[in-house]
């Protein structure tokens, strides 16, 4: 790399560095973890378990921005020292460490934008086939596969709940969790329809059709959420539980399906051993949903959550991937797009997630 790149990068980070000092504060970052070692010091810190355990978190939390900005900032200070010493051999390896760089502000600049009440949750994430039959079945299929792979990139757990396979092709239904570091705040930006452009493999014609399939992305809410619900308002459905592929997890009605009366909201679970666990994980995330929807009410704020819901069809996608007549994947809230639709498909979301998150952030 030559001097004046590196000259030229290193004040560009330098910039960079005092906006985000401005946004961080770090002196007062400093005190807060002081603040909250002393509160985790005293003799009584765990009488009250919950409090304890997102003490612990907020400590971590101001811990590991503080030393996400020092890491920063020792990178700046190594490119400095690149330039003082004014040696071309230094300058070779400076490619490597700008990488690196890259990569540590990518991820400190995402972590700035997820500051909202539910971000660091896990997600839960729901998939329902829209308008276009059986290719609206296989579409569903195609982006379960596209989360699943994104999970994996990411490092995320990936937890089946509920699978339900269609009969021709594809599947009716799918629900999985989505665990680790800001899970929600970073998968919310996905909740919308989804719209697929093909030439579909299930027409003799070889015409090209449109179909959807609608994304619900939910924070998962712990267990001690403290809400009421009413036995008589739950209607409980048993089945057999079955795999991706059609393969059965067993030959019981393990599986559970919860429908709520007054809502009208379903939730099923199918991954777990028994009957029994498998209704404790559809009841959690039960709760989690009756939680949001009441909280929404009381703070009219539906769409901070969740998103709002959109009909399942053309005119409501958030995100169109078009196969044919030309490679394309476009989100139509920021504009960005991709000309490689594989390997959006393979869970490559980094470049639409984002820019959801900053368009977010500046609404």
């Amino acid at each position: 790399m030559e001097k004046f790149e590196i000259v030229k990068y290193t004040n560009e980070l330098k910039i960079k560095i005092v906006s985000i000092e401005k946004v961080i504060k770090p002196a007062s970052l400093k005190e807060e973890i002081s603040s909250l070692e002393a509160q985790m010091s005293k003799s009584d810190f765990w009488d009250d378990a919950a409090n304890a355990t997102k003490t612990i978190n907020k400590s971590n939390e101001c811990k590991e921005t503080l030393a996400s900005f020092e890491e920063l900032n020792n990178y700046y200070e190594e490119l400095q020292m690149m330039l003082e010493l004014d040696d071309e051999e230094l300058y070779q390896d400076a490619d490597n460490l700008i990488k690196k760089i890259d990569q540590a502000m990518h991820s400190f600049e995402e972590k700035l934008l997820l500051n909202g009440e539910y971000d660091s949750n896990n997600a839960i994430i729901e998939l329902h086939p829209g308008a276009g039959g059986t290719e609206s079945q296989d579409w569903t299929l195609m982006l379960y596969r596209m989360y699943k792979r994104f999970s994996e990139r990411r490092g995320f757990v990936f937890e089946l709940l509920d699978y339900q396979e269609a009969i021709d092709a594809g599947i009716k239904s799918v629900s999985f969790l989505i665990k680790g570091s800001n899970a929600y705040g970073i998968l919310k930006s996905e909740h919308g329809v989804h719209r697929l452009v093909r030439i579909s493999p299930f027409d003799s014609n070889a015409r090209r059709h449109t179909s959807f399939s609608a994304c619900h992305v939910t924070p998962e809410i712990d267990d001690n959420i403290d809400i009421e619900i009413n036995e008589n308002d739950l209607r409980i459905d048993t089945y057999r539980s079955s795999g991706a592929g059609g393969q059965h997890v067993n030959k019981t009605d393990s599986a559970v399906r919860i429908t709520h009366l007054p809502t009208g909201i379903v939730v099923s679970c199918q991954n777990q051993r028994s009957q029994i666990q498998n209704r404790e994980k559809a009841m959690q995330v039960l709760k989690t949903k009756l939680y949001l929807l009441e909280e929404a009410s009381r703070k009219a704020k539906i769409s901070g959550i969740s998103g709002n819901n959109s009909d399942n069809a053309f005119g409501s996608q958030i995100r169109s991937y078009v196969l044919h007549p030309y490679a394309m994947v476009k989100d139509h809230r920021t504009n960005v797009e991709s000309s490689n639709p594989n390997n959006v498909l393979d869970g490559d979301l980094d470049i639409f997630i984002d820019a959801y998150l900053k368009y977010n952030a500046s609404k």
